[in-house]
């Protein structure tokens, strides 16, 4: 189903049983992503957004260059996500927004103040 190992698969439905969490309830897109990756990312729909119907939430996966690695993180992360989050994610997140900010240029009428 994924191309991942099957321990961690095995391991991601067991989670997603444990939580409640049906493939019916689960509303898959796949879109073209963003980011490095040239002509691949322009061309081929990887990206995948994932919305839990129940609750509503939406996650998006586009680490990967495969659609069905992505589509095994898209479910993990809305595990992580319908838990409570995951704390040191979160964390991480906060520290590339941190960098970005940090190398996003300022614009000519915040330099001449």
């Amino acid at each position: 189903m994924f191309n991942v190992s099957a321990a961690k698969e095995k391991q991601l439905l067991e989670r997603m049983q444990r939580l409640g969490i049906a493939e019916s309830d689960l509303d898959e897109q796949f879109v073209r992503g963003d980011g490095p990756g040239g002509q691949k990312i322009n061309k081929t729909s990887i990206c995948v957004v994932l919305t839990h119907k129940p609750t509503g939430a939406v996650v998006r996966a586009a680490r990967e260059r495969s659609q069905s690695t992505n589509r095994f993180l898209a479910r993990r992360l809305l595990c992580d996500r319908i838990e409570g989050g995951n704390p040191k994610a979160e964390a991480q997140a906060a520290k590339r927004k941190k960098q970005k900010d940090r190398r996003r240029r300022r614009s000519k009428q915040a330099k001449d103040q």
